[in-house]
């Protein structure tokens, strides 16, 4: 398959590049379907008349269905797509940087998405559907999943499929109540647990407490029994984010923010800030997964993606081996500009 794939690419270039784009359309017509020709063409800032002729000969193969509201695949087109996939993944020659990066970050397994999700949204849902199948591969009876909040793992919990397994729990890795309540981490835990089956609980706690108020609720029962199990969670899902953006999020100020910066803060994830040596410089007082604590869990998997994400994936260092990072082409070629494989 390599062989041919190589041979395709130098002798007839232009049939990769057709087959790239049919692809991409396909996607972005399974994830935003039922769509119209005009909506479909902004979705992939392509003209419309390309579209067009592209979607009348995904038409005239069965792979697309076209009706009053709009475009949808078929059940061969939904096939075709996954078969797609993993010959994307070839021709983009992805494989090899998931094996360049896995050795570069120390980690277990890296799996990279075509694209990137700051110019193509598809990329984020397709990157949550991946990582969705690879953690449902991983969970057996009386498992203990904690979850982090933000876009990525929302995406995730969108995408996950249903599962048979009993006794499992469902957890918010860290409190906070913010503006964008879909996302947070308790919010998450609750739809993961009603799409699997299982139960959980969660932590309703603002952000920034003041330490006294933030050690009378740890004494509280259910809350301190919340925060005990995070710590024996046996998959944890997380998303990794800007410092910068972060740190708005969490409603710091502008001077919190500014020395935060200036002390050369990169990342954020667990409500703890991080250097470019992936050194915490700052840890939000909130409840939390004590970052010490993530290593020893057994199934740790990191959800970034985007070319400006690279340097915060690259700083949260979890010194855990079996920790699996998923992520799309734009970040993973951004990291290995910072590693050096690429020039800048």
């Amino acid at each position: 398959m390599n062989n041919i794939l190589s041979l395709q690419q130098r002798i007839i270039p232009e049939m990769i590049e057709l087959l790239k784009k049919r692809y991409k359309i396909l996607k972005s017509i399974y994830y935003n379907q039922p769509i119209g020709r005009r909506a479909l063409s902004q979705e992939l800032n392509m003209g419309e008349r390309i579209v067009r002729t592209e979607v009348s000969f995904l038409k005239e193969q069965g792979l697309v269905d076209i009706n009053s509201i709009g475009m949808m695949i078929t059940e061969d087109g939904e096939n075709i797509l996954e078969k797609l996939e993993e010959m994307i993944h070839e021709i983009s020659g992805l494989s090899n940087i998931e094996e360049t990066l896995q050795k570069y970050l120390g980690i277990n397994k890296v799996k990279v998405i075509p694209g990137d999700i700051e110019s193509d949204n598809t990329v984020l849902k397709e990157m949550g559907r991946i990582a969705a199948n690879y953690i449902k591969s991983l969970i057996e009876d009386n498992y203990i999943i904690a979850v982090t909040g933000g876009s990525s793992v929302a995406q995730v919990v969108e995408n996950f499929p249903k599962i048979n397994k009993n006794n499992l729990l469902v957890i918010p890795a860290r409190g906070g109540i913010g503006r964008i309540v879909e996302t947070q981490a308790s919010t998450l835990a609750s739809k993961l647990a009603l799409r699997i089956g299982a139960g959980y609980k969660l932590l309703h706690v603002p952000d920034n407490l003041s330490r006294d108020a933030l050690e009378t609720m740890l004494n509280e029962p259910d809350i301190k029994d919340t925060v005990e199990k995070i710590s024996k969670s046996n998959i944890l899902i997380f998303g990794i984010g800007r410092a910068d953006e972060m740190a708005k999020r969490r409603g710091l100020s502008d001077d919190e923010i500014n020395e935060l910066l200036q002390k050369g803060a990169v990342a954020e994830a667990f409500g703890c800030y991080f250097n470019k040596a992936g050194e915490i410089i700052y840890k939000t007082p909130t409840m939390t997964l004590d970052f010490e604590d993530v290593k020893n869990i057994e199934h740790i998997i990191a959800i970034a993606g985007g070319k400006s994400k690279a340097q915060a994936v690259e700083a949260v260092k979890t010194k855990n081996p079996n920790m699996v990072l998923v992520t799309d082409e734009g970040c993973a070629l951004e990291l290995l500009k910072l590693k050096g494989d690429i020039k800048k």
